[in-house]
């Protein structure tokens, strides 16, 4: 059983501070670009934003943040650029681990492992088992992830388990076995770089999430355009399939 109720079976409590927020981080290539540097010289600069992104949830009170680093479609990229990241991956998890670790954060990553080299799925797991018990945040990379990839997954996994819920299984159900159980729904997904769609990225977990989109591309989004995202939120109504009226009535 899911550790968190979907919010299209019951209505999550809404608070001023979004408890999960989830990151489509994009622009760094062209970051990269407008700087005439090698798209690769974006994702590095990109890693330093992850960094003060973290910092900054963390001093904000902010309990899960979820960042899209690379999905299951970034494999069609240039074959270069799919090795810099994969070699960026795993030197940041080399580099950043203890750092997480000694912060009190909790480090999971989602996502199909099958296409990655056996030190970085090692290093994978002894990250999250390293920083199992933190719990200043949950920092949740997805690598490799796709949102129909997750979805059937799931299904998978469960009628595995349980081949006696083929005919009768409910959210529950089948949530318990999506990539991130152990997290709420984001209450705020945020996507940099001027495009505005989700690209395949948590399907399922988005259904009521407040959208934000911005033109500021990754590696220049600071803890200034991250508050501006939360200030967007803070005046979002969110009614999770009620009238305004209804929620006048509760307040």
């Amino acid at each position: 059983m899911a550790l968190f109720r979907s919010s299209t079976r019951a209505i999550p409590e809404v608070e001023e501070i979004p408890r999960h927020i989830a990151i489509i981080m994009d622009g760094n290539g062209r970051w990269a670009k407008k700087r005439f540097l090698p798209r690769v010289a974006g994702h590095q600069r990109g890693l330093e934003t992850v960094r003060s992104t973290v910092k900054s949830c963390v001093d904000l009170g902010v309990e899960y943040l979820t960042l899209f680093a690379f999905s299951s479609e970034n494999w069609r990229r240039p074959a270069e650029e799919v090795s810099f990241l994969m070699q960026l991956f795993l030197r940041a998890l080399e580099q950043e681990v203890a750092k997480l670790h000694k912060n009190n954060i909790r480090l999971q990553i989602i996502g199909d492992r099958t296409r990655f080299d056996t030190k970085l799925v090692d290093m994978i797991a002894e990250a999250e088992s390293l920083t199992a018990d933190n719990s200043a945040l949950t920092l949740t990379v997805a690598a490799n992830y796709g949102g129909r990839w997750d979805i059937m997954q799931a299904m998978r996994r469960m009628l595995e388990t349980a081949p006696e819920l083929a005919q009768t299984f409910s959210e529950e159900d089948l949530a318990s076995h999506l990539s991130m159980p152990y997290a709420p729904e984001p209450d705020l997904f945020i996507r940099t770089g001027g495009e505005k769609r989700i690209s395949n990225f948590l399907l399922w977990q988005l259904a009521y999430a407040e959208l934000y989109f911005t033109d500021t591309l990754w590696p220049d989004f600071n803890n200034a355009a991250l508050k501006r995202a939360i200030q967007s939120y803070q005046q979002r109504e969110r009614r999770f399939g009620r009238t305004s009226e209804q929620l006048q009535q509760n307040a």
